[in-house]
């Protein structure tokens, strides 16, 4: 019996070899052929990019093959690739959209299938819901067309090639690639085993900087970790800049769309911060003024400096399928979400892990600042902000009965501070009179339930963060 194929917050995920199987995968690639011919797309072709999971390279051929079959041209990776570089060959080739098998930071048994269309960013909504459609009428019909993948290759409808060129250079247009790497730093960077291996080395080493990388070999296990670039996830990372008395620590999720920070102390830094951070940089250093597009589990701090720099503020649901239409229609100088992922105006509306850390960098040497001094000079603009997330695994038979309980809890009160606001927008968030936050809501990509929260001290997080608990009885 099929599975109902459905995309949630970044695409479609599932187990390998339970859910994601190539027949799965191939219904999908069909699915996308048949939008591609029926929205006049497919004459412009479609790229195909994987990670470093178990079998990815193999998916992918899968969905070459299919798309081959349908008459779509296809640019097919010659490796495992960052998410945003395949996004942006879209651009470089005038493709009408991307096809890219990765599961981003969910466990090494995850593989997923991600689209991206042809302005190279994530999906619309609208877009997926039509996707969802087109992939259950292959279902039903069973009708699935293949060509063999060599002789595809041979007949020039599938082109092998390297992405990563172009998306370099245009990185060197955005950053000052001679700054960076005559800066001294000594960074290191954990790739956690994932497609950003081997980039930060390659735009920032060979001169004064140092660049000392970790987990930069592909291991499909994971091995003693999730390749997601949270705290919990980054214990060697912290542990090693602190041994080598590094400037600063970066890490990149399996896909490299993401970011995560260390500080010159070995401590994480929290991904609000880091938003905010690369704000600051753009409006203050760079003097720039644009739009900030925010999702719901982003920091207040966001608001604090669009009121300080005269510019909107966006909230948005979580995911880039609601960001990047959003930034898109208000021209915005950066967006992202609390899971790490920051597009910024001038490149493409899409999560870049790599991009971020370079601009974290160039913070860093411009203000003449550690991370853990950034931190301080953001708190005064902005006054002290903390956070803190817990991702609790639940059985999925549950999940009703956890949605009921929250949709029925009305509090006039969290932590004896009063609720000002209930919104159930993305979840269930109560805002706080001393604008604080708590935020309860199940994950787009994983069986997680997750609670976050935010407030002026990291005692009160984690209050919140135990009454958020509380509440949903997990």
């Amino acid at each position: 019996m099929s599975i109902p194929i459905k995309f949630g917050t970044d695409g479609w995920r599932g187990v390998i070899a339970e859910d994601f199987t190539f027949e799965n995968v191939r219904v999908c690639a069909q699915g996308v052929a048949d939008y591609l011919k029926d929205v006049g797309l497919a004459h412009r072709g479609l790229v195909v990019g994987y990670d470093t999971r178990f079998a990815s390279e193999d998916f992918a051929a899968a969905v070459a093959e299919v798309a081959a079959a349908n008459g779509i041209k296809v640019y097919l990776c010659q490796k495992a690739t960052p998410t945003q570089t395949v996004s942006y060959a879209i651009l470089t080739h005038k493709a009408g959209g991307a096809i890219i098998i990765t599961a981003s930071h969910n466990p090494g048994s995850w593989n997923g299938f991600k689209y991206k269309g042809d302005q190279a960013s994530s999906a619309s909504p609208e877009i997926l819901t039509q996707l969802e459609k087109y992939i259950s009428k292959v279902q039903a019909s069973g009708t699935v067309k293949q060509m063999p993948l060599d002789k595809a290759i041979k007949a020039g409808i599938v082109e092998t090639f390297d992405p990563s060129p172009p998306y370099l250079h245009q990185l060197g247009e955005l950053v000052d690639l001679e700054m960076l790497r005559h800066s001294g730093l000594k960074v290191i960077v954990d790739s956690m085993y994932g497609a950003g291996a081997g980039y930060f080395d390659t735009l920032l080493g060979g001169v004064a900087t140092e660049v000392i990388e970790l987990h930069g070999e592909r291991n499909p296990l994971f091995p003693g970790i999730q390749p997601e670039p949270t705290a919990s996830n980054l214990a060697e990372l912290c542990a090693k800049v602190k041994e080598k008395g590094a400037s600063v620590g970066l890490a990149t999720d399996g896909d490299a769309d993401r970011i995560g920070i260390v500080d010159e102390k070995g401590n994480y830094l929290t991904t609000l911060h880091v938003f905010a951070l690369l704000a600051l940089y753009l409006l203050e250093v760079r003097g720039l003024r644009g739009a900030i597009i925010k999702t719901i589990t982003s920091s207040a701090m966001l608001y604090r400096l669009g009121e300080l720099y005269g510019v909107p503020v966006y909230e948005t649901p979580v995911g880039f399928k609601y960001i990047a239409p959003r930034m898109t229609d208000k021209d915005a100088l950066i967006g992202g979400e609390e899971s790490g992922g920051f597009a910024f105006r001038g490149h493409i509306p899409e999560r870049d892990g790599i991009l971020s850390g370079l601009f974290f960098l160039e913070l860093m040497i411009k203000q003449q600042k550690s991370p853990s001094q950034l931190v301080d000079y953001l708190y005064s603009k902005v006054g002290p902000h903390h956070y803190d997330r817990v991702d609790i695994k639940f059985p999925m038979a549950e999940r009703q009965a956890i949605n009921d309980r929250l949709s029925r809890y009305i509090p006039s009160h969290i932590d004896n501070t009063k609720v000002e606001e209930v919104s159930t927008k993305d979840g269930f968030r109560f805002l706080l009179a001393d604008h604080s936050w708590l935020l309860i809501r199940f994950s787009g990509t994983e069986p997680l339930l997750r609670i976050y929260a935010e407030s002026d001290s990291p005692q009160h997080v984690k209050r919140l963060l135990t009454e958020g608990r509380r509440i949903a009885e997990v």
